[in-house]
């Protein structure tokens, strides 16, 4: 057999990498879609709460509403009323129900100032169990 007069030394072995990451990715893809699946599968046998589960069992507070129209009249059960009523009935109202709160609704075309100067002084009275609502528009 005769072979090729070869310069030993002279020719470098060549590496094809091409092939070789063809084989690597397809690896790689088989993996992430393995694991995709896997992630999605469900436990079997085990029903999990709702989002309404519990609700029943907390009770909510009792509430006092106070409106605010927009004169920036108060209102409260239908009444209009002055600012030392206003503390008389809240100061009454905290008293019967510790855990009660007072809830402000004011009117959306009120400047947010004078709802501002209502809610501290609502604040004084009733601290951190007073609020303001709101609605989603």
């Amino acid at each position: 057999m005769r072979f090729k007069n070869q310069q030993q030394g002279s020719s470098v072995p060549e590496v094809n990498l091409i092939p070789l990451l063809d084989v690597l990715m397809s690896v790689l893809t088989f993996f992430i879609i393995a694991s995709m699946s896997l992630t999605s599968q469900k436990l079997a046998n085990i029903s999990l709460p709702g989002a309404g589960a519990g609700m029943n069992e907390q009770k909510t507070p009792e509430q006092l509403i106070v409106g605010l129209d927009k004169q920036g009249k108060l209102l409260l059960k239908g009444e209009t009323i002055n600012s030392a009523k206003l503390a008389k009935e809240m100061g009454s109202f905290l008293a019967e129900h510790p855990q009660g709160a007072v809830i402000l609704k004011a009117d959306r075309e009120l400047p947010y100032q004078e709802v501002v100067k209502v809610l501290k002084e609502m604040g004084k009275l009733g601290g951190n169990r007073v609020s303001l609502s709101i609605t989603r528009s």
